[in-house]
């Protein structure tokens, strides 16, 4: 079979060091019959080792000449589409009563959009492992008060418990990126707080719209603007407020 040459405009990078991938499977544990799909299997590297302890497979591929080939494998479901139209209410529905576990190396260019498209579907997912821009995941796990600590930190951390759980270097892959990349593992969480995510997310892109400012001049008006009338401390950044404040700070800002 021809070799395949990695697409730039997929962000294609192909992970090829055979001790990475044991780590990443071992971090994952996947157990035989776990309801589990793929974003972006590329050639295989990853999903071949899963299949083999799972049974079977559903894997996410937008290449239409990697779908082909994988179409091959008689213990996959392939989806020939981009992950970001893919219903994964779809995909959990056909999976009961297990609840789906995702995993992928997914493409840097569009990481963050498919993990807010994901974080839809958090409350029919057990957990996600991703392969990631390590920089990207030091921005999902940062605390409060650090450079790292961003919209992104608090938009997954009030519906996800996540961890760094394996570094990978450049030359893990084929060809390589210019960037460090990481695993990380997210859990949803069992008991979110009853919050509407569009309000969060609202309340957070205003605040770290000007990070450097004070929230005086960025979310306060946007608290006026909507009859908020309670006690929010607007003399800080918004690096500065804890995930449990934009959350309480959603709850009270009348809809």
């Amino acid at each position: 079979m021809a070799q395949h040459i990695a697409r730039k405009r997929f962000g294609q990078h192909f992970l090829s060091d055979g001790g990475i991938i044991d780590g990443i499977v071992q971090a994952i544990a996947p157990q035989p019959g776990d309801a589990m799909v793929e974003i972006g299997p590329g050639l295989a590297a990853l999903t071949q080792p899963l299949v083999e302890r799972l049974g079977r497979l559903t894997v996410i591929e937008l290449d239409r000449d990697l779908a082909k080939r994988l179409r091959e494998h008689p213990q996959l479901e392939v989806i020939e589409s981009d992950v970001l139209k893919v219903d994964f209410a779809d995909l959990a529905a056909k999976a009961e009563p297990k609840p789906l576990r995702v995993v992928g190396n997914l493409p840097y260019n569009i990481s963050t959009p498919i993990l807010f498209h994901l974080l839809g579907y958090a409350h029919l997912i057990a957990d996600q492992h991703f392969m990631l821009q390590k920089e990207v995941i030091d921005r999902m796990v940062a605390k409060p008060a650090t450079s790292d600590y961003s919209r992104l930190s608090v938009m997954l951390q009030w519906r996800y418990d996540m961890e760094n759980v394996l570094f990978v270097p450049p030359e893990s892959f084929d060809p390589p990126p210019r960037v460090d990349s990481a695993v990380v593992r997210m859990v949803p969480l069992a008991q979110p707080p009853a919050v509407d995510a569009a309000r969060l997310g609202e309340i957070v892109q205003v605040a770290f719209s000007q990070r450097r400012k004070i929230l005086r001049h960025t979310l306060g008006k946007w608290l006026g603007e909507h009859g908020f009338t309670g006690e929010f401390d607007i003399q800080r950044r918004a690096e500065e407020v804890p995930v449990a404040e934009y959350v309480a700070l959603a709850q009270a800002v009348p809809p």
